[in-house]
Protein backbone atom coordinates (compact mmCIF):
# COMPACT_ATOMS: atom_id res chain seq x y z
CA UNK A 1 0.00 0.00 0.00
CA UNK A 2 1.16 3.46 -1.18
CA UNK A 3 0.56 6.34 0.97
CA UNK A 4 0.64 9.87 -1.43
CA UNK A 5 3.80 11.93 -0.13
CA UNK A 6 4.18 15.69 0.37
CA UNK A 7 6.82 15.43 -1.15
CA UNK A 8 5.90 14.32 -4.29
CA UNK A 9 4.93 18.18 -5.42
CA UNK A 10 8.28 19.52 -4.66
CA UNK A 11 9.55 16.45 -6.17
CA UNK A 12 7.99 17.30 -9.39
CA UNK A 13 9.14 20.51 -9.71
CA UNK A 14 12.30 19.13 -9.43
CA UNK A 15 12.66 17.26 -11.97
CA UNK A 16 11.51 20.02 -14.67
CA UNK A 17 13.66 21.94 -13.25
CA UNK A 18 17.21 20.21 -12.41
CA UNK A 19 19.12 17.51 -14.09
CA UNK A 20 19.63 15.90 -10.90
CA UNK A 21 17.21 15.52 -7.54
CA UNK A 22 18.80 14.49 -4.50
CA UNK A 23 16.62 12.64 -1.45
CA UNK A 24 18.06 12.21 1.49
CA UNK A 25 16.14 11.31 5.02
CA UNK A 26 16.33 8.76 7.42
CA UNK A 27 16.83 4.67 6.37
CA UNK A 28 13.01 2.98 5.77
CA UNK A 29 11.39 6.69 5.56
CA UNK A 30 10.08 5.36 2.18
CA UNK A 31 12.68 6.85 -0.43
CA UNK A 32 12.72 3.90 -2.56
CA UNK A 33 9.17 3.48 -2.49
CA UNK A 34 8.20 7.31 -3.69
CA UNK A 35 10.67 6.82 -6.41
CA UNK A 36 9.54 3.88 -7.87
CA UNK A 37 5.92 4.99 -7.73
CA UNK A 38 6.30 8.21 -8.50
CA UNK A 39 8.96 8.24 -11.34
CA UNK A 40 7.95 4.90 -13.09
CA UNK A 41 9.69 5.74 -15.98
CA UNK A 42 12.72 6.11 -14.51
CA UNK A 43 15.38 2.94 -14.29
CA UNK A 44 15.97 1.85 -10.61
CA UNK A 45 19.39 0.76 -9.36
CA UNK A 46 20.03 -0.10 -6.02
CA UNK A 47 24.38 -0.04 -4.85
CA UNK A 48 23.17 -2.38 -1.62
CA UNK A 49 23.38 -4.83 -4.21
CA UNK A 50 27.44 -6.29 -3.83
CA UNK A 51 27.83 -7.02 -7.60
CA UNK A 52 26.15 -3.49 -8.28
CA UNK A 53 28.39 -1.54 -6.38
CA UNK A 54 31.18 -3.29 -7.29
CA UNK A 55 31.01 -2.57 -10.82
CA UNK A 56 29.86 1.20 -10.17
CA UNK A 57 33.04 1.14 -7.66
CA UNK A 58 35.35 -0.46 -10.22
CA UNK A 59 34.46 0.92 -13.13
CA UNK A 60 32.03 4.14 -12.74
CA UNK A 61 32.03 4.52 -17.05
CA UNK A 62 30.65 1.32 -17.25
CA UNK A 63 28.12 1.70 -15.06
CA UNK A 64 26.74 4.56 -16.41
CA UNK A 65 26.59 3.13 -19.73
CA UNK A 66 24.84 0.14 -18.35
CA UNK A 67 22.38 2.31 -16.49
CA UNK A 68 21.79 5.46 -18.46
CA UNK A 69 19.22 8.24 -17.53
CA UNK A 70 16.91 8.52 -16.70
CA UNK A 71 17.77 6.62 -13.71
CA UNK A 72 17.17 6.49 -9.99
CA UNK A 73 20.17 5.27 -8.21
CA UNK A 74 19.40 4.63 -4.46
CA UNK A 75 21.82 4.23 -1.65
CA UNK A 76 24.67 6.07 -3.19
CA UNK A 77 26.66 6.66 -0.46
CA UNK A 78 27.90 3.20 -1.17
CA UNK A 79 30.02 4.65 -4.11
CA UNK A 80 30.10 8.37 -3.78
CA UNK A 81 32.76 8.58 -6.24
CA UNK A 82 30.30 8.59 -9.13
CA UNK A 83 29.29 11.82 -8.01
CA UNK A 84 32.30 13.21 -10.75
CA UNK A 85 31.64 11.17 -13.70
CA UNK A 86 27.60 11.79 -13.30
CA UNK A 87 28.42 15.76 -13.19
CA UNK A 88 30.40 15.09 -16.92
CA UNK A 89 27.39 13.03 -18.40
CA UNK A 90 25.66 16.38 -17.16
CA UNK A 91 28.01 18.87 -18.63
CA UNK A 92 27.15 16.93 -21.72
CA UNK A 93 23.33 16.61 -21.74
CA UNK A 94 21.34 19.05 -19.11
CA UNK A 95 17.69 17.50 -19.66
CA UNK A 96 16.06 18.19 -16.61
CA UNK A 97 14.83 14.83 -14.54
CA UNK A 98 17.47 12.26 -15.81
CA UNK A 99 19.59 11.88 -12.39
CA UNK A 100 17.63 10.70 -9.21
CA UNK A 101 20.33 10.16 -6.52
CA UNK A 102 18.92 8.77 -2.71
CA UNK A 103 21.04 8.28 0.52
CA UNK A 104 20.37 7.30 3.97
CA UNK A 105 24.17 8.68 5.24
CA UNK A 106 23.83 12.57 4.24
CA UNK A 107 27.11 12.78 5.84
CA UNK A 108 29.02 11.32 4.15
CA UNK A 109 27.84 12.49 0.91
CA UNK A 110 26.62 16.41 0.99
CA UNK A 111 29.99 17.77 1.14
CA UNK A 112 30.40 15.52 -2.37
CA UNK A 113 27.70 16.95 -3.51
CA UNK A 114 27.71 20.75 -2.82
CA UNK A 115 31.24 20.84 -4.60
CA UNK A 116 30.49 18.83 -7.56
CA UNK A 117 27.20 19.02 -8.29
CA UNK A 118 26.21 22.74 -6.91
CA UNK A 119 23.78 24.43 -9.23
CA UNK A 120 22.67 21.11 -11.32
CA UNK A 121 21.28 19.27 -8.71
CA UNK A 122 18.22 20.16 -6.36
CA UNK A 123 18.18 19.01 -2.07
CA UNK A 124 15.08 17.25 -0.99
CA UNK A 125 14.55 15.29 2.30
CA UNK A 126 11.64 12.75 2.88
CA UNK A 127 11.13 11.97 6.69
CA UNK A 128 8.73 9.62 7.77
CA UNK A 129 4.98 9.69 7.48
CA UNK A 130 3.29 12.53 8.66
CA UNK A 131 0.16 12.45 10.20
CA UNK A 132 -1.67 14.12 7.46
CA UNK A 133 -0.04 11.91 5.00
CA UNK A 134 -1.04 8.70 7.29
CA UNK A 135 -4.51 10.49 7.44
CA UNK A 136 -4.88 11.27 4.07
CA UNK A 137 -5.52 14.81 4.82
CA UNK A 138 -2.34 16.04 3.20
CA UNK A 139 -4.19 19.51 1.34
CA UNK A 140 -1.21 19.56 -0.81
CA UNK A 141 -2.47 23.11 -2.25
CA UNK A 142 -1.50 24.68 1.11
CA UNK A 143 1.89 24.97 -0.11
CA UNK A 144 3.17 28.10 1.98
CA UNK A 145 3.15 28.68 5.72
CA UNK A 146 0.78 31.20 5.49
CA UNK A 147 -1.79 29.57 4.02
CA UNK A 148 -1.19 26.07 6.20
CA UNK A 149 -1.17 28.43 9.49
CA UNK A 150 -4.44 30.70 7.86
CA UNK A 151 -6.59 26.94 7.11
CA UNK A 152 -5.39 25.76 10.85
CA UNK A 153 -6.60 29.28 12.53
CA UNK A 154 -9.72 28.78 10.48
CA UNK A 155 -10.88 25.42 10.80
CA UNK A 156 -13.85 24.47 12.49
CA UNK A 157 -14.37 20.69 12.05
CA UNK A 158 -11.82 17.51 12.42
CA UNK A 159 -10.63 15.43 9.84
CA UNK A 160 -13.62 12.16 9.98
CA UNK A 161 -11.49 9.27 10.31
CA UNK A 162 -8.78 11.30 12.09
CA UNK A 163 -5.94 8.76 14.14
CA UNK A 164 -6.06 8.31 18.23
CA UNK A 165 -3.52 10.11 19.72
CA UNK A 166 -2.21 7.51 21.59
CA UNK A 167 -1.86 5.34 18.63
CA UNK A 168 -0.30 8.13 16.52
CA UNK A 169 2.26 8.77 19.40
CA UNK A 170 3.74 5.43 19.82
CA UNK A 171 3.58 4.06 16.62
CA UNK A 172 4.94 7.46 14.92
CA UNK A 173 5.48 7.63 11.17
CA UNK A 174 8.14 4.64 9.66
CA UNK A 175 5.61 3.18 6.65
CA UNK A 176 6.66 -0.44 8.03
CA UNK A 177 5.22 0.53 11.13
CA UNK A 178 1.95 2.08 10.04
CA UNK A 179 0.83 0.43 7.42
CA UNK A 180 1.96 -3.48 8.17
CA UNK A 181 -0.53 -4.41 11.65
CA UNK A 182 1.50 -7.86 11.29
CA UNK A 183 4.82 -5.99 12.11
CA UNK A 184 6.21 -6.12 15.82
CA UNK A 185 6.36 -2.45 16.61
CA UNK A 186 8.87 -3.53 19.36
CA UNK A 187 11.12 -5.67 17.30
CA UNK A 188 10.97 -3.82 14.03
CA UNK A 189 12.51 -0.45 16.42
CA UNK A 190 15.24 -2.80 17.66
CA UNK A 191 16.41 -4.57 14.83
CA UNK A 192 15.92 -0.40 13.07
CA UNK A 193 18.64 0.92 15.78
CA UNK A 194 20.68 -2.22 15.58
CA UNK A 195 20.86 -1.77 11.73
CA UNK A 196 21.79 1.94 11.67
CA UNK A 197 24.57 1.76 14.72
CA UNK A 198 25.41 -1.49 12.29
CA UNK A 199 25.71 0.21 8.87
CA UNK A 200 25.94 4.36 9.69
CA UNK A 201 28.00 4.56 13.03
CA UNK A 202 30.21 1.45 13.44
CA UNK A 203 32.98 3.35 11.15
CA UNK A 204 32.46 6.78 12.16
CA UNK A 205 32.91 6.24 16.44
CA UNK A 206 35.46 4.17 18.28
CA UNK A 207 34.15 0.18 18.91
CA UNK A 208 34.50 1.18 22.20
CA UNK A 209 32.09 3.28 22.43
CA UNK A 210 29.00 1.96 20.55
CA UNK A 211 27.29 0.73 23.78
CA UNK A 212 27.51 4.50 24.84
CA UNK A 213 26.30 5.60 22.00
CA UNK A 214 23.04 3.76 22.25
CA UNK A 215 22.71 4.60 25.67
CA UNK A 216 23.36 8.65 24.65
CA UNK A 217 20.41 7.94 21.87
CA UNK A 218 18.22 6.37 24.60
CA UNK A 219 18.75 9.34 27.30
CA UNK A 220 18.12 11.89 24.13
CA UNK A 221 15.08 9.67 23.53
CA UNK A 222 13.49 10.44 27.08
CA UNK A 223 14.69 13.81 27.13
CA UNK A 224 12.67 14.56 23.78
CA UNK A 225 11.61 18.53 23.64
CA UNK A 226 13.69 19.56 26.52
CA UNK A 227 16.53 22.25 26.22
CA UNK A 228 19.66 20.43 24.94
CA UNK A 229 21.99 20.05 28.08
CA UNK A 230 25.46 18.29 26.83
CA UNK A 231 27.43 18.60 29.81
CA UNK A 232 24.54 16.83 31.92
CA UNK A 233 24.32 14.07 28.86
CA UNK A 234 28.32 14.35 29.35
CA UNK A 235 28.19 13.44 32.64
CA UNK A 236 25.76 10.58 32.78
CA UNK A 237 27.18 8.90 30.25
CA UNK A 238 30.68 9.35 30.66
CA UNK A 239 32.08 10.54 27.84
CA UNK A 240 33.55 13.85 26.66
CA UNK A 241 31.54 16.77 26.03
CA UNK A 242 32.98 17.22 22.30
CA UNK A 243 31.88 13.68 21.90
CA UNK A 244 28.34 14.04 22.80
CA UNK A 245 28.41 17.20 20.79
CA UNK A 246 29.69 15.14 17.59
CA UNK A 247 27.39 12.11 18.24
CA UNK A 248 24.48 14.74 18.22
CA UNK A 249 25.77 15.73 14.95
CA UNK A 250 25.36 12.44 13.25
CA UNK A 251 22.14 12.21 14.61
CA UNK A 252 20.84 15.20 12.69
CA UNK A 253 23.12 14.14 9.75
CA UNK A 254 20.67 10.84 10.11
CA UNK A 255 17.58 12.84 10.51
CA UNK A 256 16.57 11.20 13.30
CA UNK A 257 16.73 14.64 15.24
CA UNK A 258 16.44 18.09 14.95
CA UNK A 259 17.78 21.15 16.63
CA UNK A 260 14.55 24.13 17.62
CA UNK A 261 16.81 27.03 18.11
CA UNK A 262 15.64 29.98 20.33
CA UNK A 263 13.97 33.19 19.47
CA UNK A 264 16.85 35.42 18.52
CA UNK A 265 15.26 38.93 19.03
CA UNK A 266 14.83 40.25 22.98
CA UNK A 267 11.73 41.51 24.23
CA UNK A 268 13.23 43.13 26.99
CA UNK A 269 14.24 40.13 28.60
CA UNK A 270 16.36 37.76 28.95
CA UNK A 271 16.21 34.84 26.91
CA UNK A 272 17.24 31.21 27.10
CA UNK A 273 20.28 30.38 24.51
CA UNK A 274 20.34 26.53 24.56
CA UNK A 275 18.64 24.42 22.07
CA UNK A 276 15.92 21.90 22.31
CA UNK A 277 16.12 18.87 21.14
CA UNK A 278 13.40 16.70 19.28
CA UNK A 279 13.15 13.19 17.82
CA UNK A 280 11.75 13.16 14.23
CA UNK A 281 9.80 10.08 15.64
CA UNK A 282 7.67 9.55 18.24
CA UNK A 283 7.56 6.06 17.30
CA UNK A 284 11.10 5.48 17.67
CA UNK A 285 11.41 7.62 20.80
CA UNK A 286 9.04 5.53 22.63
CA UNK A 287 10.57 2.58 21.83
CA UNK A 288 13.98 4.11 23.02
CA UNK A 289 11.97 5.51 26.42
CA UNK A 290 10.80 1.86 27.09
CA UNK A 291 7.32 3.24 26.48
CA UNK A 292 4.79 -0.45 24.99
CA UNK A 293 1.80 0.68 25.24
CA UNK A 294 -1.09 3.13 24.59
CA UNK A 295 -1.80 3.95 27.74
CA UNK A 296 1.51 4.32 29.15
CA UNK A 297 2.39 6.64 26.33
CA UNK A 298 -0.61 9.21 27.50
CA UNK A 299 -0.80 8.48 31.17
CA UNK A 300 2.89 8.82 31.79
CA UNK A 301 5.60 11.35 32.64
CA UNK A 302 6.42 11.50 28.78
CA UNK A 303 3.11 12.37 27.84
CA UNK A 304 3.35 16.18 27.45
CA UNK A 305 7.08 16.10 25.58
CA UNK A 306 6.15 13.54 23.39
CA UNK A 307 2.95 15.40 22.42
CA UNK A 308 5.04 18.54 21.57
CA UNK A 309 7.34 16.11 20.00
CA UNK A 310 5.04 14.81 16.98
CA UNK A 311 3.56 18.51 16.20
CA UNK A 312 6.46 20.26 16.14
CA UNK A 313 8.17 17.16 14.18
CA UNK A 314 4.60 18.19 11.93
CA UNK A 315 5.50 21.44 11.18
CA UNK A 316 9.11 21.03 10.56
CA UNK A 317 8.11 17.70 8.34
CA UNK A 318 5.86 19.69 6.24
CA UNK A 319 7.34 22.79 5.24
CA UNK A 320 10.56 20.84 4.71
CA UNK A 321 8.49 18.51 2.00
CA UNK A 322 7.06 21.73 0.40
CA UNK A 323 10.73 23.74 0.47
CA UNK A 324 8.99 26.29 2.68
CA UNK A 325 12.02 28.64 3.71
CA UNK A 326 9.80 30.33 7.24
CA UNK A 327 11.89 29.44 10.29
CA UNK A 328 10.95 27.46 13.26
CA UNK A 329 11.88 28.95 16.80
CA UNK A 330 10.53 28.35 20.38
CA UNK A 331 10.68 31.17 23.05
CA UNK A 332 11.73 31.14 26.70
CA UNK A 333 12.88 33.79 29.11
CA UNK A 334 14.92 33.35 32.27
CA UNK A 335 11.61 35.19 34.05
CA UNK A 336 9.69 31.51 33.11
CA UNK A 337 7.41 32.86 29.79
CA UNK A 338 7.41 29.80 27.48
CA UNK A 339 6.45 29.49 23.74
CA UNK A 340 6.77 26.40 22.34
CA UNK A 341 6.93 27.23 18.72
CA UNK A 342 7.44 30.64 16.92
CA UNK A 343 6.68 30.64 13.01
CA UNK A 344 8.24 32.86 10.97
CA UNK A 345 6.60 33.14 7.48
CA UNK A 346 5.56 36.26 4.95
CA UNK A 347 6.77 38.65 7.77
CA UNK A 348 4.68 37.32 10.34
CA UNK A 349 5.61 35.57 13.62
CA UNK A 350 2.73 33.09 15.09
CA UNK A 351 3.61 31.76 18.26
CA UNK A 352 2.04 28.29 18.86
CA UNK A 353 1.37 26.20 22.13
CA UNK A 354 0.53 22.44 22.15
CA UNK A 355 -1.34 21.37 25.09
CA UNK A 356 -2.13 17.70 25.78
CA UNK A 357 -5.83 18.44 27.08
CA UNK A 358 -9.28 18.45 26.23
CA UNK A 359 -10.47 21.42 27.79
CA UNK A 360 -8.87 24.64 26.97
CA UNK A 361 -9.63 27.68 28.31
CA UNK A 362 -8.69 31.47 28.78
CA UNK A 363 -6.13 29.96 31.11
CA UNK A 364 -4.47 27.55 28.58
CA UNK A 365 -3.92 30.82 26.20
CA UNK A 366 -1.91 32.93 28.99
CA UNK A 367 1.18 32.23 27.60
CA UNK A 368 0.30 33.09 24.57
CA UNK A 369 -1.45 36.36 25.19
CA UNK A 370 1.57 37.27 27.18
CA UNK A 371 3.70 36.82 24.16
CA UNK A 372 1.48 38.36 22.31
CA UNK A 373 1.60 41.48 24.11
CA UNK A 374 4.98 42.06 25.25
CA UNK A 375 6.14 41.65 21.42
CA UNK A 376 3.62 44.10 20.22
CA UNK A 377 3.66 42.66 16.52
CA UNK A 378 0.46 43.53 15.10
CA UNK A 379 -2.35 41.35 13.11
CA UNK A 380 -0.75 38.02 14.70
CA UNK A 381 -2.98 35.27 16.42
CA UNK A 382 -1.47 32.56 18.78
CA UNK A 383 -2.45 28.86 17.92
CA UNK A 384 -3.13 25.93 20.44
CA UNK A 385 -2.71 22.95 18.85
CA UNK A 386 -4.45 19.95 21.91
CA UNK A 387 -6.80 17.32 21.64
CA UNK A 388 -9.48 19.36 22.56
CA UNK A 389 -12.48 19.64 19.68
CA UNK A 390 -13.87 23.03 20.63
CA UNK A 391 -11.55 24.51 17.72
CA UNK A 392 -12.40 28.39 17.46
CA UNK A 393 -11.53 31.29 19.80
CA UNK A 394 -10.42 30.56 22.93
CA UNK A 395 -8.76 34.31 24.24
CA UNK A 396 -9.03 37.39 22.63
CA UNK A 397 -6.44 36.54 19.65
CA UNK A 398 -5.94 33.05 20.35
CA UNK A 399 -7.30 30.20 18.59
CA UNK A 400 -7.34 26.28 19.34
CA UNK A 401 -7.12 23.69 16.71
CA UNK A 402 -7.54 19.79 16.74
CA UNK A 403 -4.04 18.01 16.61
CA UNK A 404 -5.39 15.58 13.92
CA UNK A 405 -5.46 19.09 11.57
CA UNK A 406 -1.91 20.16 11.76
Amino acid sequence: MYLARLLEKTLKEAIRTFPAVFIGGPRRSGKTTLCRTFLKKHRYVLLDEADVRSLAIEDPRGFLEKYPPPVIIDEIQNAPDLLPYIKARIEENKKPGQWIITDSQQWTLMKGISETLAGRIAILHLHPLSLDEIQKTSRPHLSSAESFILDLMTANRIPTKNLPLGRWLLEGGYPEVVLNKKVSRTLWFSSYLQTYIDRDIRGLIKRSNLHDFERFVRLLAARTAQELNCSTLSRDIGVSVPTVKSWLTLLEASSLVFLLMPFHNNYGKRLIKAPKCYFMDTGLACYLAGLQTEEHVLQGPMAGALFETACVAQFYKRFSAMADPCSLYFYRSTDGLEVDLLIEAGGKITPIEMKLSSTIDHGKARSLTKWLEISKIKDTRGLIISSSKQMGLVSNHVVNCHYSLV
